[in-house]
């Protein structure tokens, strides 16, 4: 065909433009979720482990107590008295009595008399012992070779803690003499109570007191007098046959507890041996 003519045998061209998108697209935020679980849980277990950390065992048992599934009621429940210092409608000031003293949940009163029935009855025991050992000593001291001028010095008594042997200086008969060497007196009644302690069991308490120095001095000797003393009488009285393990105790009061009114009178340098309950 000659050349402008209208019609061509050419193949039409065809451009084709692809569409290029930028990013990698939309991958959802299900991962997101994920991640702000795990630390929450991380957070709930860290506070966990410092709340076991921080607090007591009698604490932890009120938490447990408060969170554990209760009906109302339970004895145990989160308005009892417990770790928020509350008072529960179910204590045993709050029940109705029952009569006799306590309550049908908590027979809290009938315990406590067999408690004290018990207690009573080993404190009986225990006083008996402890006069017996009074009553011995006694009657060994009197039936020593100068039994009235021992006894003078001597005077006994049961408290709470136990039988106690006090030795005590007369104003002319010290029992020590200068720092802490003990006279003949002291040497035969400790003696005696080195031996009275093998017919007991009771574990023994030494003390050792003295009067308030009259006059001002440069270095108070109290302190060391007292120390001094309180040794001397434990080295006799193992020496007379205690046990070591038997003695409990071993305190040196200087002139802190005076024994009479008079704080510089002679019988507050003493001695006071104590068989225990």
């Amino acid at each position: 065909m000659p050349k402008g003519a209208s019609g061509s045998n050419a193949a039409p061209v065809i451009i084709k433009r692809k569409k290029v998108v930028a990013g990698g697209g939309h991958h959802g935020g299900a991962w997101k979720v994920a991640y702000a679980d795990f630390v929450t849980a991380m957070m709930a277990f860290f506070m966990l482990m410092w709340l076991l950390n921080a607090t007591t065992e009698k604490q932890r048992k009120g938490l447990a107590d408060y969170f554990a599934p209760t009906i109302s009621i339970s004895r145990v429940s989160g308005g009892g008295s417990g770790t928020m210092q509350g008072e529960s409608v179910f204590a045993q000031d709050a029940l109705p009595q029952n009569g006799t003293g306590a309550t049908s949940f908590m027979p809290e009163s009938r315990i406590s008399r067999d408690d004290v029935s018990q207690d009573a009855g080993q404190d009986a025991e225990m006083d008996a012992t402890l006069a017996d050992i009074e009553r011995v000593f006694l009657e060994r001291v009197v039936e020593s070779a100068n039994g009235n001028a021992l006894m003078a010095h001597l005077a006994t008594r049961v408290t709470d803690e136990g039988l106690v042997l006090t030795l005590s200086d007369l104003p002319d008969a010290p029992l020590f003499t200068g720092l802490a060497e003990p006279t003949a007196t002291v040497e035969t009644l400790l003696t005696l109570m080195g031996e009275l302690a093998g017919l007991a069991d009771n574990d023994l308490a030494i003390a050792a007191h003295v009067r308030r120095v009259p006059i001002v001095v440069a270095k108070d000797p109290v302190w060391d007098e007292t120390e001094g003393r309180v040794r001397v009488a434990r080295e006799i009285l193992i020496s007379s046959g205690l046990s070591t393990r038997r003695v409990q105790r071993v305190v040196a009061h200087a002139d802190s507890k005076a024994d009479v009114t008079a704080p510089t009178h002679a019988r507050n340098n003493r001695l006071e041996i104590i068989f225990l309950r």
